[in-house]
């Protein structure tokens, strides 16, 4: 029976490794998208930044007990992938995202895991007493790894749309949590098996939204694009229930145009059309005496 369980033991540990890898790989369309657009827009980092320090604290739980060998092996290529993937987003990353995750890194990573290290090496009375209090932190954190996307979830019920969280990843997620599941209960080593029940229960939000939402995107485009201009002989139309920035860069080209116009005579209409000396403007401006033009 102990060879039984040992055998299933390694098969959900290296099924584990599979499916955590490509976990691990699933933002890749997500950073290529970022590194080709040269812009973070609304992707977080924070998922990114957690799920590294829970892969240094996995790396450290594992080298305090035996036979977790492929604990080290998982969380080892995590680590190389999310400081990768860290390393993207500082770069494209506005200056404001940009020093919070750095702050967060710092204290984090390197403050809040040097702290965890000091506590288990001097605080704890032997080596069961490091193991349990690593191994206490270790699930908490991981929990916060499975939390950490409810953020993006909250987007996406706030925006209807699905473009900042990728289906693979929540899929990849939800399997990675089955396999560590069965992995820490056949091992009797309830630190890895409690947060994935967490982890399959988010993972599963994640797919139903999905499912919900993955149709609503092409809609909410249609009802949110830039409106045409449509062009009366001099006068443009100008549709006021644009987005914020829209309107905002509307309005400078607006003021733009006027402060033109203010300085160009006006247009002889009788003069030959083929010869065209000077180019007519009217920009249409809201005035509280005029009703404004709206498509």
């Amino acid at each position: 029976m102990a060879l039984l369980s040992a055998h299933w033991t390694l098969v959900f540990g290296v099924l584990g490794n599979v499916v955590s890898f490509a976990v691990f790989l699933a933002p890749i369309p997500t950073f290529h998208k970022v590194d080709k657009k040269k812009a973070t827009e609304g992707f977080q980092s924070v998922p990114y930044v957690v799920a590294l320090f829970s892969a240094m604290l996995w790396i450290y739980y594992a080298l305090l007990k035996s036979n977790t060998l492929l604990l080290i092996t998982i969380n080892s290529a995590g680590c190389v992938l999310q400081t990768i993937y860290i390393s993207i987003f500082l770069i494209y990353a506005p200056p404001k995202a940009r020093i919070q995750t750095l702050e967060l890194l710092v204290s984090t990573n390197v403050v809040g895991f040097g702290l965890i290290v000091i506590l288990a090496q001097f605080a704890a009375k032997g080596a069961a007493d490091r193991v349990a209090i690593v191994g206490w932190i270790c699930l908490i954190f991981s929990v916060c790894v499975f939390v950490a996307p409810l953020c993006i979830v909250r987007q996406v019920m706030r925006t209807k749309s699905v473009e900042y969280m990728p289906f693979l990843l929540s899929l990849f997620l939800t399997l990675s949590a089955v396999m560590w599941f069965f992995y820490g209960l056949l091992l009797k080593d309830y630190n890895i098996a409690v947060p994935n029940v967490l982890g399959f229960t988010f993972g599963i939000l994640q797919m139903i939204l999905y499912m919900v939402y993955r149709n609503t995107k092409k809609d909410s485009i249609e009802a949110k694009k830039i409106p045409e201009l449509f062009e009366d002989d001099s006068v443009i139309i100008i549709d006021d229930q644009k987005p914020p920035e829209l309107k905002a860069k509307t309005d400078d080209v607006m003021r733009l145009s006027a402060m033109v116009c203010s300085e160009m005579k006006p247009v002889d209409r009788n003069s030959n059309p083929n010869e065209l000396d000077m180019i007519e403007i009217q920009v249409v401006v809201p005035k509280k005496q005029a009703t404004p033009i709206v498509a």
